[in-house]
This record gives C-alpha cells, structure tokens and sequence, in this order.
C-alpha cells in the first residue's frame, strides 16, 4: 500500500465509526419516538429506560453474578457493596413514593416459602454457570456474548415454564407477605444494608475493600434509573415475568391451550398475552437493555467482534439447562437479582432479604458446577 492509500484509508475508518456511531443514536431515538408514538409517552418513557439500563450495565461492565463470583472466589467486595449502595438510593426515594402514593405505585412484594427458598438457591447456582442473572443475560446476550445469546431463549422457557407451575409449588407453603414501611422501614432497610455492607467489607481481602470508580457510577445510574422505572410504570424494576411472557405468546401462537394454567389463565395475564408486548411496561425495559447492551459493544472498536469460546459439547449443553433452570427457578423465587434482590429490598419486602441470602449460598455451589462442565478458559 502507497503512503498515500495508507493515509487515505486511517483517514477513511474514524469517518466510518462516526457515522455507525450517529446511526446508534439515531436508531435508538427512532425507536424511542416510534413506541410512543404507536402506544403512548409512558411506553416510549419505558422503553428509553431499558436502554439506560442497558448501556449502564455494559458501559460500567457491571452486573450481579460477576460481582458475587469475585467476592467468592478471590474476596474482593466492591461489586457488592456498589449493589447495596445502589438499592440504599433506590429505598431513600422508594419508600416515601409508596407511601404517598398507595393506589398509583406498588413494591416488589412475595411472600416467603419453600418453594421461592429453593429458587432463590438454584438460581443463585446458574447464574454462575452461565455468568449472567436476568438483567445479565439479556445485557450479555446484546453484546454478543455467546453463552448469553444461547441462554438467552431457554430462560425465557423456564420463565414460562415456572410460571405454569408457581400455583403448585407455592402450595407446599409460604408465610403471609411481610413488609417494612414508613419511615421506621426505610430506616431498617438502610441499617440491615448498612450492617451486611459492614460484613462484606471486613470479609474481603485487605488490598481489595474498596469500591472502584466504575462501580460508583454505575451504582448511581442504576438508582436513577430505577427509581425513574418506578414511577413512569408504577411498578419496580423487574425483568423475569417480561421473558415469560415472550415465550407465553409464543406458545399461544402456536396453538397451545394456557388455560390449565391458574398463573396464564389469569385475568391480568391473560389480557396481557392478549395485547402487544408495546404496552407491557417489563417487556420494553428487556428490550431496551438488550439493546442498550448492543449499542456500547458496538459503539466500542470491535466490540461485536467476539469469537466463538473454544468450550467442549458439554459446556454449551450446560448452557442450555441452565437457561431453563434460571427462567423456572427465578419464577418460583418470585424474581431474580433485579426483581426480588435488588427492587424487593427497595421497596420493603423481606422477601428480598431471604432471597439474598439462598441465592448468594447458591453461587457457590454453581462456581464449581460451572469449572466442571467446562466453561471456564482454558489455560
């Protein structure tokens, strides 16, 4: 190549990634304008928030299965504190909003029983397997994450799946729903995240208790985020019930009967598999972190460019179960990281508490599960 083709061609590829970065941008906006313009301001809100979301999990490269793994394995509790800081802004605004607007916003609220005991547990174990809770999978998926592209469908199953069956299982025994409220639950919920903070901090290594910069910021922007989440849908943040229902039309499309189903055949499932996932506020915050996860990767130099792990037929399998597991296990855990952990703390439910602590007891049995089948690097 001549000096001049060479300088002409540098030249050529800074035009190029300007150009497909404008397109993003302009993609999301369209997207953005077109949803609410077809089903409403609040749709379109809705959707603007996913994407937020998803450009905040992938751009801070932060995320919940992630952050447990590494206070497990190599005691480094930055990643956990940042949630608990996180949830802490989300439950200073959360609480005073529920309590001033009782009929118009509702918490993250599940009552605790064997069944949603068990989930917890076994989610916790597969989200290690596939490194990816919901909001992770749907993020690692829209940035070409293999694994999370194979997950990805099969969790949505599960979603369905557990869904069909959480009347049963709930029936083997739950306590009443117990939450915390008012001012003397706010300031319970921040001393008990105060107090685990405390615990995760003395826990880890001396040169790693700190919470890096990152971390901060996406702690930040996720509370901002979810509180917004919170009072455009009237509803916490939530991501589990949205995958089931994707796949819950999918199965009404192709002719299957729902109707043995208490859960689908239900008055408000049923209207919701009746209309456009457009107006389904959980559906449009996945789309929009699968697509905000998809414009940082492309935004950055080849960051769609990932090549195919060389993992043995074992470990894509595993993948695939685990999918499934994480859809079926979160359903009867009443959600996962983000619906039950994350948003059922914030909003009082002690659900969330008992939640943390079986899935987090999970996670180390899945860190082996996931070395054995063999989806960790080889070396």
């Amino acid at each position: 190549m001549t000096q001049a083709a060479f300088i002409g061609a540098a030249d050529t590829a800074p035009r190029s990634l300007g150009a497909a970065r404008a397109a993003l941008i302009l993609g999301g906006l369209m997207a953005v304008a077109l949803v609410a313009l077809f089903a409403g301001a609040r749709f379109g809100l809705m959707l603007l928030i996913g994407l937020g979301f998803g450009m905040a999990l992938e751009g801070m490269r932060f995320g919940f299965a992630g952050p447990w793994r590494a206070m497990i394995l190599r005691r480094e509790p930055g990643g956990i504190l940042a949630q608990l800081l996180a949830i802490g802004l989300v439950a200073c605004a959360a609480f005073p909003l529920l309590a001033a607007h009782p009929g118009e916003l509702g918490g993250a609220q599940a009552p605790v029983g064997w069944a949603m005991i068990g989930g917890a547990f076994v989610f916790g174990a597969a989200m290690q397997v596939v490194l990816g809770c919901g909001s992770g999978t749907l993020v690692n998926a829209g940035s070409g994450n293999p694994v999370g592209l194979l997950a990805l469908p099969f969790f949505a199953i599960g979603s369905f799946a557990g869904a069909y069956h959480l009347l049963w299982w709930t029936g083997l025994g739950a306590l009443p729903i117990l939450t915390l409220q008012g001012t003397a639950g706010l300031v319970v919920t921040l001393a008990a995240l105060a107090l685990v903070a405390g615990v995760f901090w003395l826990l880890g290594a001396p040169g790693a208790r700190r919470i890096p910069a990152r971390y901060l910021v996406a702690a930040v922007l996720l509370a901002a985020l979810a509180i917004a989440n919170l009072v455009v849908a009237g509803q916490p943040w939530g991501v589990v019930y949205g995958l089931g229902l994707w796949a819950a039309k999918g199965a009404a499309a192709l002719g299957a009967d729902l109707s043995g189903s208490p859960y689908w055949a239900a008055p408000g499932s049923a209207e919701r598999l009746g209309a456009s996932l457009l107006t389904d506020y959980t559906s449009l915050t996945n789309f929009g972190m699968i697509a905000g996860a998809f414009g940082i990767a492309a935004w950055r130099r080849g960051g769609l460019a990932q090549p195919v792990p060389a993992y043995p037929a074992r470990a894509w399998v595993a993948a695939i179960i685990a999918g499934l597991v994480l859809g079926y296990s979160s359903r009867l855990a009443f959600g996962c990281n983000v619906g039950a952990f994350f948003s059922g703390i914030a909003t009082g439910s002690l659900h969330g508490w008992v939640w943390f602590i079986a899935a987090f007891a999970g996670a180390f049995a899945g860190i082996r599960i996931r070395a054995l089948v063999g989806l960790e690097p080889r070396t």
